[in-house]
């Protein structure tokens, strides 16, 4: 996640705010999108607004390769530029190569998300005339339109940040709950085939759980809990469970799975961004800890529990009308840490097995 998602105060070595600067007719338009699956969900009601406000400019977005296929179909996107950046001298090499790719474009608005130095380098050296962002990183003279991070852009919602960013910078109201996603109905009949020849009960209802997080074993619920919830799912929902994640996160799927006395279908390491999408949108409901996953889940609008140990549901919980946060309070949390200074790790064992799936039906009772 995004460094600013926790920070709490602006910093004080930064050049003078700028005042917004209204650009009215930019032709082509680059926005450098944020580096990660969560971000990105949190970061469309601020592109959205970018597309509002310039309907007739070419609008292409940079973004790592791992994420490029979230905008498969994406109807408000003219151009996806993905990039890969390695390490050592091959990833001198990618530099170069994405700021000549930048330069090609012959883009005239740079509008930085992310806020890294390296972000504004590449704008700058590529030519980039205007380059709108927040002042961060060293970076303030690199941009024509910077402006400090206000207060309530660190304590709000995250997805508030970005729509911050681009009120300070170039004067553009967003609206908050422009967020929704739909799938690329290819990708869509890609995963439906791919469930036709994994799943066991074409019947049930399907249920999707993500159990790890990138972040950190401080966002990750038990696996034994995990695999206690897949049974109790499929006796009181009627619904068999496709475990979702990266290829990373296989192996804690397919613990999750062997927890389970029933199984599950172990998903992870199979499918695009784009194609994760798609598969969601073909479950009735979503079960997972705070990560990309969660928030791809409540912008489908399916029904979404999430879970949340060290993390702040006030700042980085699903954005969605059927979404629903299960946290524990406690004195020592949030405290946005990776793993638990005391050892325990009560924020989430303290979350009981029962308690997502009886959320999950008084989702269903309220919808």
């Amino acid at each position: 996640m995004d460094p600013a998602g926790v920070a709490s105060t602006v910093e004080q070595s930064a050049p003078a705010l700028r005042l917004a600067r209204r650009i009215t007719s930019p032709r082509r338009i680059v926005v450098k999108e944020v580096n990660w699956l969560g971000d990105l969900v949190m970061s469309l009601p601020a592109l959205g607004a970018i597309r509002r406000s310039f309907p007739a400019a070419h609008l292409a977005v940079l973004i790592k390769q791992e994420l490029a296929s979230f905008f498969d179909g994406a109807g408000r996107i003219d151009e996806v530029i993905p990039y890969t950046v390695r390490r050592g001298v091959s990833g001198v090499l990618d530099r170069a190569r994405i700021i000549n790719q930048i330069r090609a474009g012959q883009f005239d608005l740079a509008v930085l998300f992310p806020r890294s130095f390296e972000a504004a380098f590449w704008m700058t050296m590529a030519g980039v005339r205007e380059r709108a962002g927040f002042i961060a990183d060293a970076r303030g003279p690199m941009l024509t339109i910077g402006a400090n991070v206000p207060i309530d852009a660190t304590r709000d919602h995250q997805s508030k940040y970005w729509l911050a960013m681009i009120r300070e910078t170039l004067g553009i109201e967003g609206d908050g709950a422009d967020f929704a996603i739909a799938p690329h109905e290819p990708n869509r009949e890609r995963m439906r085939s791919w469930l036709g020849a994994h799943r066991h009960r074409a019947e049930a209802r399907l249920v999707a759980i993500a159990p790890a997080a990138a972040y950190g074993p401080a966002k990750e619920w038990p696996t034994d809990n995990f695999g206690a919830l897949i049974d109790s799912i499929a006796e009181r929902w009627n619904a068999e469970c496709v475990l979702v994640g990266a290829p990373d996160e296989r192996l804690k799927c397919e613990q999750v799975a062997h927890a389970a006395k029933g199984g599950a279908i172990v998903a992870a390491g199979e499918t695009s961004v784009g194609e994760l999408i798609a598969l969601l949108s073909l479950c009735d409901a979503f079960i997972g800890n705070d990560s990309g996953a969660m928030h791809l889940a409540g912008a489908l609008g399916i029904k979404t529990l999430a879970l949340f140990g060290s993390t702040n549901p006030s700042r980085t919980g699903p954005l969605g009308a059927k979404t629903w946060v299960l946290y524990h309070h406690l004195e020592c949390s949030p405290c946005l840490a990776r793993t638990c200074r005391y050892g325990h790790y009560n924020c989430l064992r303290q979350i009981g097995v029962n308690e997502p799936i009886d959320a999950l039906l008084a989702l269903d009772a309220r919808a």
